[in-house]
Protein backbone atom coordinates (compact mmCIF):
# COMPACT_ATOMS: atom_id res chain seq x y z
CA UNK A 1 0.00 0.00 0.00
CA UNK A 2 3.18 3.00 1.18
CA UNK A 3 4.65 1.64 -2.28
CA UNK A 4 1.79 2.88 -4.47
CA UNK A 5 1.13 6.03 -2.29
CA UNK A 6 4.89 6.45 -2.50
CA UNK A 7 4.41 6.13 -6.39
CA UNK A 8 0.77 8.67 -6.29
CA UNK A 9 2.59 10.94 -4.69
CA UNK A 10 5.63 11.15 -6.38
CA UNK A 11 3.81 11.50 -9.59
CA UNK A 12 0.98 13.92 -8.51
CA UNK A 13 4.34 16.29 -7.35
CA UNK A 14 6.18 16.11 -10.60
CA UNK A 15 3.85 16.07 -13.07
CA UNK A 16 1.42 18.43 -10.76
CA UNK A 17 3.84 21.04 -10.54
CA UNK A 18 4.61 20.90 -14.24
CA UNK A 19 0.70 21.76 -14.76
CA UNK A 20 0.94 24.34 -12.34
CA UNK A 21 3.36 26.28 -14.04
CA UNK A 22 1.82 26.40 -17.18
CA UNK A 23 3.73 23.35 -18.95
CA UNK A 24 1.85 21.52 -22.19
CA UNK A 25 1.18 18.06 -20.92
CA UNK A 26 0.05 16.78 -24.27
CA UNK A 27 3.19 17.27 -25.82
CA UNK A 28 4.46 14.82 -22.86
CA UNK A 29 1.65 12.51 -23.04
CA UNK A 30 1.60 12.16 -27.39
CA UNK A 31 5.90 11.24 -26.74
CA UNK A 32 5.22 8.59 -24.02
CA UNK A 33 4.22 5.79 -25.81
CA UNK A 34 7.32 6.20 -28.12
CA UNK A 35 9.75 7.29 -25.94
CA UNK A 36 8.38 4.73 -23.24
CA UNK A 37 8.92 1.69 -25.85
CA UNK A 38 12.56 2.85 -27.01
CA UNK A 39 13.74 3.34 -23.25
CA UNK A 40 11.90 0.18 -21.58
CA UNK A 41 12.34 -1.91 -24.54
CA UNK A 42 16.51 -0.79 -24.82
CA UNK A 43 17.08 -1.35 -20.65
CA UNK A 44 14.68 -5.10 -20.96
CA UNK A 45 16.94 -6.62 -23.94
CA UNK A 46 19.93 -5.49 -21.59
CA UNK A 47 18.89 -6.69 -18.52
CA UNK A 48 18.66 -9.85 -20.53
CA UNK A 49 21.93 -9.60 -21.77
CA UNK A 50 23.37 -8.80 -17.90
CA UNK A 51 21.59 -11.45 -16.00
CA UNK A 52 21.23 -15.24 -15.89
CA UNK A 53 17.21 -16.52 -16.39
CA UNK A 54 17.33 -17.65 -12.32
CA UNK A 55 18.23 -13.97 -11.88
CA UNK A 56 15.89 -12.25 -13.81
CA UNK A 57 12.74 -14.10 -12.71
CA UNK A 58 14.34 -13.56 -8.97
CA UNK A 59 14.11 -9.59 -9.86
CA UNK A 60 10.49 -9.98 -11.67
CA UNK A 61 9.76 -11.84 -8.53
CA UNK A 62 11.06 -9.48 -6.18
CA UNK A 63 9.92 -6.40 -7.93
CA UNK A 64 6.34 -7.99 -7.61
CA UNK A 65 6.82 -8.59 -3.86
CA UNK A 66 7.49 -5.09 -2.92
CA UNK A 67 3.39 -3.97 -3.30
CA UNK A 68 2.80 -6.80 -0.48
CA UNK A 69 3.47 -6.75 2.86
CA UNK A 70 5.84 -7.86 4.50
CA UNK A 71 5.77 -11.83 5.76
CA UNK A 72 8.34 -11.14 8.46
CA UNK A 73 5.68 -10.04 11.17
CA UNK A 74 5.79 -10.68 15.28
CA UNK A 75 3.40 -13.47 14.72
CA UNK A 76 6.07 -15.59 12.47
CA UNK A 77 8.65 -15.19 14.52
CA UNK A 78 6.62 -15.94 17.01
CA UNK A 79 5.54 -19.52 15.72
CA UNK A 80 9.14 -19.84 15.00
CA UNK A 81 10.75 -19.75 18.69
CA UNK A 82 7.62 -21.86 20.08
CA UNK A 83 8.98 -24.75 17.40
CA UNK A 84 12.52 -24.30 18.13
CA UNK A 85 11.20 -24.57 21.65
CA UNK A 86 9.06 -27.46 21.23
CA UNK A 87 11.49 -29.42 19.46
CA UNK A 88 14.53 -28.53 21.92
CA UNK A 89 12.65 -29.22 24.91
CA UNK A 90 11.35 -32.77 23.43
CA UNK A 91 15.17 -33.49 23.03
CA UNK A 92 15.84 -32.46 26.51
CA UNK A 93 13.60 -34.53 28.26
CA UNK A 94 13.09 -37.66 25.87
CA UNK A 95 17.02 -37.48 24.65
CA UNK A 96 18.13 -36.17 20.53
CA UNK A 97 16.60 -39.05 19.34
CA UNK A 98 13.06 -38.60 20.42
CA UNK A 99 12.86 -35.78 17.26
CA UNK A 100 14.26 -37.96 14.82
CA UNK A 101 11.02 -38.73 13.54
CA UNK A 102 10.38 -34.94 13.39
CA UNK A 103 13.14 -34.09 11.94
CA UNK A 104 13.02 -37.03 9.13
CA UNK A 105 9.06 -35.93 8.32
CA UNK A 106 8.66 -32.44 9.00
CA UNK A 107 5.47 -32.77 7.47
CA UNK A 108 3.94 -35.41 9.31
CA UNK A 109 5.54 -34.50 12.63
CA UNK A 110 2.97 -33.54 15.44
CA UNK A 111 5.35 -30.74 16.71
CA UNK A 112 5.80 -28.76 12.85
CA UNK A 113 2.40 -29.07 12.31
CA UNK A 114 1.25 -26.81 14.76
CA UNK A 115 2.77 -24.36 13.17
CA UNK A 116 1.44 -23.98 10.07
CA UNK A 117 3.39 -20.68 9.06
CA UNK A 118 6.35 -22.25 9.61
CA UNK A 119 5.63 -25.64 8.07
CA UNK A 120 4.80 -23.53 4.91
CA UNK A 121 8.13 -22.32 4.14
CA UNK A 122 9.97 -25.12 3.01
CA UNK A 123 13.12 -23.06 2.93
CA UNK A 124 13.25 -22.68 6.84
CA UNK A 125 11.84 -25.98 7.42
CA UNK A 126 14.67 -27.50 5.72
CA UNK A 127 17.38 -25.43 7.44
CA UNK A 128 15.60 -26.44 10.66
CA UNK A 129 15.95 -30.01 10.17
CA UNK A 130 19.22 -30.03 8.72
CA UNK A 131 20.73 -29.09 11.40
CA UNK A 132 18.95 -30.79 13.91
CA UNK A 133 19.63 -33.91 12.09
CA UNK A 134 23.29 -33.15 12.69
CA UNK A 135 22.99 -32.75 15.79
CA UNK A 136 20.94 -35.96 16.57
CA UNK A 137 23.84 -37.66 14.60
CA UNK A 138 26.16 -36.84 16.98
CA UNK A 139 29.35 -36.32 14.59
CA UNK A 140 29.93 -32.49 14.28
CA UNK A 141 30.75 -30.11 17.08
CA UNK A 142 29.25 -26.82 17.75
CA UNK A 143 31.91 -25.18 16.16
CA UNK A 144 31.75 -27.33 13.04
CA UNK A 145 28.23 -26.54 12.61
CA UNK A 146 28.09 -23.09 13.23
CA UNK A 147 30.61 -23.14 10.07
CA UNK A 148 28.34 -24.76 7.90
CA UNK A 149 25.03 -22.58 8.72
CA UNK A 150 27.59 -19.39 8.13
CA UNK A 151 28.64 -20.77 4.44
CA UNK A 152 24.65 -21.28 4.06
CA UNK A 153 23.34 -18.23 5.04
CA UNK A 154 26.32 -16.71 3.14
CA UNK A 155 25.11 -18.70 -0.11
CA UNK A 156 21.78 -17.61 0.63
CA UNK A 157 22.47 -13.94 0.85
CA UNK A 158 24.78 -13.91 -2.48
CA UNK A 159 21.63 -15.68 -4.35
CA UNK A 160 18.99 -13.27 -2.88
CA UNK A 161 21.48 -9.97 -3.50
CA UNK A 162 21.70 -10.99 -6.93
CA UNK A 163 18.65 -9.65 -7.97
CA UNK A 164 18.63 -6.58 -6.04
CA UNK A 165 22.18 -5.61 -7.65
CA UNK A 166 20.13 -6.79 -10.96
CA UNK A 167 17.38 -3.91 -10.53
CA UNK A 168 20.44 -1.46 -9.06
CA UNK A 169 22.12 -1.60 -12.49
CA UNK A 170 19.12 -1.27 -14.54
CA UNK A 171 18.23 1.60 -12.52
CA UNK A 172 21.62 3.00 -12.89
CA UNK A 173 21.26 2.83 -17.14
CA UNK A 174 17.78 3.97 -17.37
CA UNK A 175 19.50 7.58 -17.90
CA UNK A 176 21.58 6.46 -20.38
CA UNK A 177 18.70 5.12 -22.33
CA UNK A 178 16.95 8.29 -21.81
CA UNK A 179 19.63 10.20 -23.42
CA UNK A 180 19.62 7.43 -26.28
CA UNK A 181 16.02 8.13 -27.17
CA UNK A 182 16.30 12.16 -26.77
CA UNK A 183 19.07 11.68 -29.18
CA UNK A 184 17.10 9.75 -31.95
CA UNK A 185 14.32 12.33 -31.64
CA UNK A 186 16.96 15.24 -32.02
CA UNK A 187 18.29 13.48 -35.32
CA UNK A 188 14.49 12.98 -36.34
CA UNK A 189 13.93 16.63 -35.60
CA UNK A 190 17.39 17.60 -38.08
CA UNK A 191 15.73 15.59 -40.56
CA UNK A 192 12.82 18.03 -40.23
CA UNK A 193 14.39 21.27 -40.35
CA UNK A 194 12.79 23.99 -43.05
CA UNK A 195 9.19 22.96 -40.98
CA UNK A 196 7.85 25.74 -39.23
CA UNK A 197 9.11 26.68 -35.34
CA UNK A 198 5.98 25.53 -33.66
CA UNK A 199 6.71 22.16 -35.24
CA UNK A 200 10.14 22.01 -34.16
CA UNK A 201 9.60 23.03 -31.21
CA UNK A 202 6.96 19.91 -30.41
CA UNK A 203 9.67 18.14 -32.18
CA UNK A 204 12.22 19.00 -30.00
CA UNK A 205 10.20 18.57 -26.66
CA UNK A 206 9.10 15.67 -27.75
CA UNK A 207 12.96 14.16 -27.92
CA UNK A 208 13.49 16.23 -24.38
CA UNK A 209 10.96 13.61 -22.80
CA UNK A 210 13.29 10.52 -23.21
CA UNK A 211 15.67 12.46 -21.33
CA UNK A 212 13.15 13.21 -18.47
CA UNK A 213 11.57 9.30 -18.80
CA UNK A 214 14.55 8.09 -18.20
CA UNK A 215 15.66 9.92 -15.17
CA UNK A 216 12.37 9.59 -14.31
CA UNK A 217 12.17 5.56 -14.21
CA UNK A 218 15.69 5.16 -12.18
CA UNK A 219 15.52 7.46 -9.78
CA UNK A 220 11.54 7.44 -9.29
CA UNK A 221 10.74 4.07 -9.80
CA UNK A 222 13.54 1.20 -9.98
CA UNK A 223 16.00 2.83 -7.65
CA UNK A 224 13.27 2.60 -4.95
CA UNK A 225 12.19 -0.38 -5.57
CA UNK A 226 15.73 -1.95 -5.50
CA UNK A 227 16.34 -0.56 -2.06
CA UNK A 228 12.54 -1.80 -0.81
CA UNK A 229 13.87 -5.58 -2.25
CA UNK A 230 17.04 -4.94 -0.46
CA UNK A 231 15.71 -4.25 3.16
CA UNK A 232 13.10 -7.58 2.48
CA UNK A 233 16.17 -9.76 1.90
CA UNK A 234 17.68 -8.53 5.05
CA UNK A 235 14.48 -9.64 7.00
CA UNK A 236 15.26 -13.09 5.56
CA UNK A 237 18.42 -13.17 6.25
CA UNK A 238 17.59 -12.67 10.21
CA UNK A 239 14.95 -15.40 10.21
CA UNK A 240 17.88 -18.24 9.33
CA UNK A 241 20.05 -16.17 11.66
CA UNK A 242 17.62 -16.46 14.34
CA UNK A 243 17.50 -20.42 14.22
CA UNK A 244 21.15 -20.16 13.71
CA UNK A 245 21.60 -18.90 17.14
CA UNK A 246 19.40 -20.89 18.56
CA UNK A 247 20.51 -24.15 18.08
CA UNK A 248 23.87 -23.22 18.62
CA UNK A 249 22.58 -22.00 22.38
CA UNK A 250 21.47 -25.34 22.67
CA UNK A 251 24.03 -26.89 21.63
CA UNK A 252 26.26 -25.53 24.26
CA UNK A 253 24.16 -26.51 27.06
CA UNK A 254 21.63 -23.86 27.72
CA UNK A 255 18.56 -24.74 28.06
CA UNK A 256 15.09 -24.48 25.78
CA UNK A 257 13.77 -21.25 27.07
CA UNK A 258 17.20 -19.55 27.49
CA UNK A 259 18.06 -20.71 23.80
CA UNK A 260 15.44 -19.58 21.91
CA UNK A 261 15.78 -15.92 24.35
CA UNK A 262 19.42 -15.59 22.51
CA UNK A 263 17.59 -16.28 18.78
CA UNK A 264 15.01 -13.53 19.80
CA UNK A 265 17.38 -11.02 20.49
CA UNK A 266 19.29 -11.04 16.91
CA UNK A 267 15.64 -9.88 15.89
CA UNK A 268 14.76 -6.57 14.22
CA UNK A 269 13.04 -4.21 17.31
CA UNK A 270 9.86 -3.89 15.28
CA UNK A 271 9.00 -7.43 14.91
CA UNK A 272 11.12 -8.68 17.88
CA UNK A 273 8.48 -10.49 20.83
CA UNK A 274 9.06 -9.46 23.92
CA UNK A 275 10.31 -11.47 26.12
CA UNK A 276 6.82 -11.91 28.14
CA UNK A 277 5.61 -12.32 25.01
CA UNK A 278 7.40 -15.47 23.83
CA UNK A 279 6.92 -16.93 27.21
CA UNK A 280 3.18 -16.77 27.02
CA UNK A 281 2.62 -17.94 23.44
CA UNK A 282 5.38 -20.49 24.32
CA UNK A 283 3.34 -21.84 27.14
CA UNK A 284 -0.30 -21.13 25.36
CA UNK A 285 0.91 -23.70 22.44
CA UNK A 286 2.05 -26.21 25.21
CA UNK A 287 -0.99 -26.17 26.92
Amino acid sequence: MFVIIGFVVSMLCIFGVFIAHGGNIGVVLKALPFEMTTILGAALGAFLINNQMKVVKAAFKGMAGCFKGSRYTKERYLQLMALLYDLLQKARKEGLMAIEQDVDNPHESAVFQKYPTITADHHVVEFITDYLRMMVSGNLNAHEIESLMDSEIETHHQEAHAPVAAIARLAGGLPAFGIVAAVLGVVNTMGSVGQPPAVLGAMIGSALVGTFLGILLAYGVFEPLGGLMEQKVEESGKELLCVKTTLLASMQGYAPATAVEFGRKVLFSDVRPTFSELEGHVKGKKA
